[in-house]
């Protein structure tokens, strides 16, 4: 099979009336046959049902159910791992091609069904249709990417020549893996670990997070569809602690793949660290594990596209992105007119459901990433100035209005924390230095910019900025498979580069070959 030229899916062009009513066909389906369905878990290509079960409300309007869910344990949990393990070796044994061949038909699906996909996202977790549409998208770049990296690790891998011998080194899989995927990229970023584990030649099973199971149910059957064996991709739903817990320490799983808060990521990186009895490796984990990011504001730049930026990125998914904007670091020559530009911006930014086409801005996931953002907000009324927001939005959902702070000291608390909702802190710096010093200054480094027209600036930012995707004179987040590997550095994770040419390597293990000859 030849590697193809990848391509990234685009996006769709919602100004188009076509468009858009093909998306309220979406919608309309996904309201009459996907919400309120009850979804079935899947362990070793059987259904399965738990004891017990939970529900998910629509984040937007908490009287809409979601769905219904199958609440396993640990029991599950373990029993899963052994079913993958089983099923691992005859999918370890299937050919690169065959393999393959099953993620570019399920690209091409999922291409097919786009928008039915991104109009559940509009409900379940409360994207707006750009945002839910760039999710989509992004799962599509995924399934191709990975499938046409895999082609290329397949190829004779090139060794220095040794006279007297046939040597070769060859990429083989590594066995069971723990997919945990977070429910601010439900689809996107659950489909990516998933999809790189398994056409690698690994069996995984999928937990996803309590907010998000049904784009993931869904994804699930679209891949059974497409060919994939139900014993390469097992799927649990419940609680994380529990279930998630089991999946973590089980000592045949051999690989966890995370993406969540900095707190779970570090109990996972400790539990999984700990052998249990009978195990014979030591389990790699592929964490991303969240950030602080800034966009540092310097004195000369197109202070407009500056502001455009920092709007974009710390409100778009109402700031539920590791990726968001939370700090923008500006020049005192520039900071008061920064300050009086950004808040007709802010306070034009329209909120309400977002299944509706007009809506930008939709709710917190949940009532406790609400409660939790409007904490944030009552300390930052007591560290700094209120220039907009700081309350809640309509009733009869989560919701948070898009929020900013003036005058914030670096080391205060909302200076540091990750919030994970729509607040942002702007951060008054007397030149330059300073203002780097302070992108710096967390314990995190995933995303961060700078706009400046200085171009020595620019070279101290590539340099110094010490964040796994540093942009220039743009905004902080929207990184695309291919374009821009996506991983941090300290307590942002273990930068492993989501859809980059390396990160397949995560999943696979090399092992080299010699026959003496003659």
């Amino acid at each position: 099979m030849q590697l193809p030229e990848f391509t990234n899916e685009p996006f769709t062009d919602f100004t188009d009336p076509k468009n858009q009513q093909a998306f309220q066909q979406a919608l309309q389906k996904i309201q009459k046959e996907v919400l309120g369905r009850t979804w079935n878990c899947w362990i070793g290509g059987e259904e399965v049902r738990g004891k017990e079960t939970f529900e998910v409300f629509d984040p937007a309007d908490t009287t809409r159910r979601i769905g219904k869910y199958q609440k396993l344990t640990s029991v599950e949990g373990n029993l899963a791992v052994e079913k993958a393990h089983a099923a691992f070796p005859a999918w370890a044994a299937t050919p690169v091609e065959q393999r393959v061949g099953i993620f570019f038909k399920a690209a091409q699906r999922m291409r097919e069904r786009k928008h039915e996909f991104s109009a559940l996202l509009c409900h379940e977790v409360g994207k707006s249709w750009a945002e839910a549409d760039a999710d989509t998208a992004e799962a599509i770049d995924f399934l191709e990417y990975y499938a046409g990296q895999m082609l290329r690790m397949a190829q004779p891998q090139p060794i220095v020549p040794v006279k007297g011998e046939r040597n070769q080194m060859i990429y083989i899989p590594l066995g069971v893996g723990a997919i945990i995927p977070p429910w601010n990229f439900p689809l996107a970023i659950m489909a990516g670990m998933a999809s790189a584990a398994m056409v690698a030649g690994n069996t995984v099973v999928v937990k996803p997070a309590s907010q998000s199971p049904a784009v993931a149910a869904m994804w699930v059957e679209l891949m059974y569809e497409c060919g994939l064996p139900k014993g390469v991709l097992n799927f649990l739903t419940g609680p994380g602690s529990d279930v998630g817990g089991a999946l973590v320490q089980h000592k045949l799983t051999r690989f966890i793949s995370f993406t969540g808060s900095r707190d779970v990521g570090l109990w996972i990186f400790e539990k999984s660290s700990k052998t249990q009895t009978g195990q014979i490796w030591m389990k790699r984990l592929v964490a991303e594990m969240g950030g602080k990011d800034s966009i540092l504001v310097d004195k000369d730049c197109d202070l407009d596209k500056a502001v455009d930026a920092v709007v974009a990125s710390a409100f778009g998914y109402q700031g539920q992105k590791c990726s968001a904007c939370s700090r923008a670091i500006v020049h005192q020559n520039v900071y008061d007119e920064f300050c009086k530009r950004i808040v007709p911006k802010v306070e034009a930014i329209k909120m309400g459901h977002p299944s509706d086409r007009t809506i930008g801005f939709g709710p917190m996931v949940d009532a406790a990433a609400k409660k939790k953002t409007l904490e944030y907000i009552a300390t930052g009324k007591k560290e700094s100035k209120l220039l907009v927001g700081g309350g809640e939005g309509p009733k009869g959902g989560h919701f948070v209005q898009p929020t900013v702070f003036a005058d914030v000291k670096p080391t205060a608390k909302i200076a540091l924390e990750e919030i994970f909702g729509p607040v942002l802190a702007i951060i008054r710096v007397k030149d330059f230095d300073e203002g780097l010093a302070v992108a710096n200054n967390t314990e995190y480094g995933l995303t961060g910019s700078v706009f400046t027209k200085n171009e020595q600036h620019k070279e101290r930012c590539r340099r110094d900025f010490h964040v796994g995707n540093f942009y220039i004179n743009r905004k902080c987040t929207g990184a695309l498979v291919g374009a821009h590997p996506f991983g941090g550095f300290n307590m942002s994770g273990t930068d492993s580069k989501a859809g980059g040419p390396d990160y397949l390597l995560q999943f696979l293990q090399a092992k080299t070959i010699s026959e003496k000859i003659g």
